[in-house]
Order: structure tokens, then sequence, then C-alpha cells
């Protein structure tokens, strides 16, 4: 008995829940040059902008520090990519502060706790996502939604952070129009000062980020050192600014806002406060982020891992995201997700394994033990350039033309994610982007396309007469169907079919096309057996030609073969028509070759 359990132990994949078992195995010296070089400078960078995605959700900037140390560790012990590096990102944290700003200002004592079972909650949904195999979801985010989501988005965040840039403090609001016309209120108010460095910070920021690489590439020094200085940008600003206000005492002279006393020493642990009615408003944000963090971090996972030709889970990458989640909720942090610019960092550093990640962690944990008072004098406006320069890339109006020029649909659901987004909030944007696209593609496979088909010249191929010179034949109509049958588009097939044969009299056979059926269910399997039973009263004998393997054997299951003939059945249209035309009998049939399931 014992050795049989060792056995069954040994024949469970460890590795697929927990992927350090697979990488230790291989991990080599080299490995471990690669991982270091990656975790420091993906701490440099990852330092700057989680305090400045702390800005964005309305929290101190400690807490985005906070947010960058457990949640590394949980996704670098968890997660299947091997280059990822999850932390505070932009789009993730505009929908914590919207999400949070409609139930309780940033001003309330409650909004940090909010902030906390909110983040608890997508911890939670990711992890119970992943467990039950759900990763699937993700792909109910279409590209057209995502697209305007995001362009969307990156205008809301660059709004908020107007009044960082301009060294104005209007009310705050969580509506977009209210947020611009408060700014456009208090313009007469704006700090030069502050402007002024707000402007140099971005135009240094868009010289690191857009012409330094380019100057880089003539530079003799490896590629992972290069892609690391060109990422460097955010914290040169941050140090340079730091430096300037401390000598000459901008924050007191000229009202420079700066951070303040960042507290030293790591993360309390935090418990989140589970209330049912706070839980119930918070659900429709928590399902949304939930779904655009793993989209957000599948989508780098993925792009990055086909590079060395390694596989990403997303199942795992699911839970290793909502644990990552669970643990940011119980160290006091807030949202995290996969981050598409410090990945790359990581990437072309060298990252081997997912000790990078850990390393990185580790960096960030003995900042806030040791370097926090050097944080105190950090000006905002440089937490919120970085921001705007961040996200000014998300928004790509180009892509909303090329969308719509291409499919009108998938335009609409874009145009209608885009405005919702801006005109009432990021919630309601996603989702309706989401309905819209749902209700579009019922609406276009509800009508599928059904032509009637003629051969090409003397080949064995068949086209539409409304595009090709084709050759057809008066007592046959053959009609192909260009989408699987379901409950949407039954009565469509149905009353197609019978209006095609009821305008040409001389037809005696019709053969249904099934080459691009791929599932019929059983509203599809009624319909055909119901127009078995019209046409055959009709006169007219009904076939199928080029039935896919899978949906032959489920309509095997019920009998339709036995009901509609075996005989009836061709394997492909050529033969179809030559057995029709000439009289012959079908010299192959579905019965006498099809002896598997995957045929």
């Amino acid at each position: 008995m014992p050795s049989r359990i060792g056995d069954k132990l040994r024949d469970i994949d460890l590795g697929g829940y927990f992927p350090p078992v697979q990488w230790i195995r291989q991990y080599r010296r080299l490995d471990l040059v690669g991982d270091l070089s990656a975790g420091v400078i993906v701490a440099a960078v990852i330092v700057p902008q989680s305090m400045a995605y702390a800005l964005l959700v309305g929290l101190p900037p400690q807490v985005g520090l906070y947010a960058s140390i457990v949640p590394l560790i949980l996704y670098g012990l968890l997660g299947t990519s091997r280059t990822l590096s999850v932390g505070p990102a932009a789009i993730v944290s505009l929908l914590v502060a919207s999400a949070i700003g409609r139930v309780a200002p940033a001003s309330d004592a409650e909004y940090f706790t909010l902030v906390l079972l909110l983040t608890f909650m997508v911890g939670c949904l990711q992890l119970v996502m992943g467990l039950a195999r759900m990763g699937f979801l993700v792909n109910f985010l279409s590209h057209p939604v995502i697209s305007g989501f995001t362009s969307a988005a990156a205008i809301v965040i660059v709004i908020s952070q107007l009044r960082h840039l301009l060294g104005i403090n209007p009310p705050g609001s969580v509506d977009t129009y209210y947020a611009l016309t408060n700014v456009i209120g208090y313009i007469g108010q704006v700090n030069l000062v502050t402007f002024g460095l707000a402007l140099v910070s971005m135009i240094v920021l868009l010289y690191w980020k857009v012409l330094l690489p380019r100057r880089l590439r003539y530079v003799p020094m490896p590629r992972w050192q290069r892609e690391g200085v060109a990422r460097l940008g955010p914290l040169v600003v941050v140090v340079a600014l730091t430096s300037v206000i401390w000598a000459t005492g901008l924050h007191h002279r000229f009202g420079v806002d700066v951070v303040g006393l960042v507290p030293a020493g790591l993360p309390s642990l935090s418990v989140p406060r589970l209330d049912l009615s706070l839980l119930n408003a918070l659900l429709p944000a928590a399902l949304i982020i939930s779904f655009v963090g793993f989209m957000e971090s599948i989508a780098v996972a993925k792009a990055l891992a086909i590079r060395r030709r390694q596989r990403i889970d997303p199942n795992q990458e699911l839970v290793a995201l909502g644990a990552a989640n669970l643990g940011a909720s119980f160290s006091s942090g807030f949202a995290v997700a996969g981050g598409l610019s410090r990945s790359l960092v990581n990437f072309n550093a060298g990252a081997n394994t997912g000790l990078a990640s850990i390393i990185t962690a580790l960096l960030v944990g003995l900042t806030v033990l040791l370097l926090t008072p050097l944080l105190d004098l950090v000006p905002r406006l440089a937490l919120a350039a970085i921001i705007v320069v961040g996200v000014v890339d998300l928004i790509d109006l180009a892509t909303i033309g090329r969308v719509w020029r291409y499919s009108k649909a998938d335009g609409v659901a874009l145009l209608i994610t885009f405005g919702l987004t801006l005109a009432v909030s990021v919630e309601v944007g996603v989702a309706a982007g989401i309905a819209t696209s749902l209700v579009l593609y019922l609406w276009r496979t509800s009508r599928p396309q059904i032509a009637i088909v003629g051969r090409v010249g003397d080949s064995e191929q068949f086209r539409n007469i409304s595009r090709f010179q084709v050759s057809t034949y008066p007592q046959i109509l053959a009609v192909r169907v260009d989408e699987s049958l379901y409950f949407a588009n039954t009565r469509h097939l149905e009353e197609t079919l019978l209006r095609m044969v009821s305008e040409q009299p001389d037809v005696k056979h019709l053969i249904l096309i099934c080459s691009g059926i791929n599932y019929i269910d059983a509203s599809g399997l009624e319909t055909l057996e119901s127009l078995i039973d019209s046409f055959r009263e009709g006169g007219v004998d009904f076939y199928l030609a080029e039935v896919k393997g899978p949906v032959l054997e489920q309509l095997r299951k019920v009998g339709f073969d036995a009901r509609l003939g075996a005989d009836r059945i061709f394997v492909s249209t050529h033969l179809a028509i030559r057995a029709l035309s000439q009289g012959e009998q079908p010299q192959i049939r579905y019965d006498t070759i099809m002896n598997r399931r995957d045929i």
C-alpha cells in the first residue's frame, strides 16, 4: 500500500501547481546572473511606478510600495510565466479608484478599508476562476472592446492627473466631465513653478522613452543593459526633481506639492472587513477588475513566452494573480496585474525564472525599510508626469477608424465602450462593451450566410453561384451553410431552405453542405428532422455532405443517420453530385469509413 501511494504522489504533476518545482530542477548558475540583474533593474523601475500608481488610486505613495512586495513573491512562486512582472498597473489602478470613489471619497476614513476589501474580492474571484479552470472567460473581452476601453481609460487617467501637473486643488470627482470642468474652473490658480517642472519632467520622460533607445542602439553594450537604461527615465526624473526640491526648498517657497512623510517599515498585516452591503456594491467592479487584470497580464505573458518558446497555463496564471491580490489585501496594498513595460525590462534584463520577481520584491522591501527618508520630498508632479507619459501610448484613435472600416458591428462595440467609459464610468463602459459584443455576435450568427453552390469547371470544387462562374444541375440544389446550427439561427435556416426549394420547382434533390458546421444543438437537430419530413412530403429528397466527424457522432447518438438514411450522408459534395446526377449508388459512405471519433 505505501508503495502505491508513493507511486501516485510521483505521478502528480506538482509543477503544474507550484512552478518552481519545474525550474529549480533545471536551474543553472548562469540563470542566477540573469535573475539578479533583472531583479535589480526592475526594482529601480517599479519603485517610482508603484508610488505613482498609488497616487492614481488616491492613496499614500508607500501603499504602492507595499503592493510591490508580497504580491511579487507570491506570483514568483505560483506563476507559469518566468518573465511577467506583477505589480501596480495603470488601468487596474484607475478601475480601483473609480470603483471606490463611487462609494466613498478619497478623503473618507473608510476609503483605504474599501480598497483592501475590493482587492480581497479580486483575489478571491481570480483564485476561484483559476481553480475552476475558467481561464477561457477572458475571450469574452474582444479586441474592439479592449481597444475602446484602454483608449478612453487613458484619457480619464490623464484628466485625473491634471490637478497635480498644474498645482491646483479643485474639488474631486469620479465623473470625467465634472473632473475636467473643475480643473478648467481653477485654471486661474495654476502654480507656474509646478507647471513648469511638470513640462520639463514630461519632456525628459518622452525623450528617455522615445529618442534615447534609438541613440543607445549605437552604444556598444549588451541589449539588456540598453533596455534597462531606457526604462530608468522615471527613476532619473524622481531623483533629479527630489534633489532640486531638497536643494532649493521649492515646496516651501513656491508651494510645490511633495509626497510628505513616508513611514519606514514593512507593511503591517491588514485584514479586509467583510460587509455584505459593501460586497454587493463592489462586486461588479471586482468582476471587471478580475477580467481586465487577467487579460492584461496573460496578453503580456503569452507574448514574452512565445519569444522563448515557453508555455503559459492561463488557469494557473489566474491562480497566481489571485494569490498575488490576496497577498496585497493582507499586506496593506491594492489590486495588481502584470505590466507591459516592467515585464519587457524583466525579459530583456535576462530574467530566467520567478526568482527575478522575488529579488525585486526583496529590494522594494529594503527600500521601505531603509530609504523612505529619501522619498519625503518626491514632488507629486513627478509621479503625475510618470503616469501621463506611461499611459499616453494607450490612446489609440487610429484603431477606432481601422476597426470601423473593417467591421461596423465591431466598430459599434468599440465606440459604445469608448463613449460610456468617458461619459459614465470605466466599469459601465467595459460591461456595456462586453454586452454589445455578445448581442452583436448573436445577431450576426442568427442570420448566417446560406449560399447555393455550383461546380467550378471540371474540378471537384464548389463555390457560391453569386460570386463565381459555376455549373449547376436543374434537379439538384446544393446549399452550403457557413455557421454552426443553434437555437438563434435554426428558424432562419428552415425558412431559407424552404424558400429556395419553392423558387425552383424542378428541384428533386437538396444537398445541405455541412463543411462550415462545427456544432448542432438540440434546436438545430429538431429543425433538421423537421426539414426531412417537410421535403419528403413535397417530393424532394434531403441529403447531407461533408459532415464533420464529431458532428456526425452526435447525430448518431439519437439515430438521426438511420432516420435520414445512411446512404444519404456523403463524404464530399463532389460524390453527392455525381451520385445524384448519374443515378449511382455512393461508393464511399460515412458508415463504412468512420470507425474513430476523431474523423
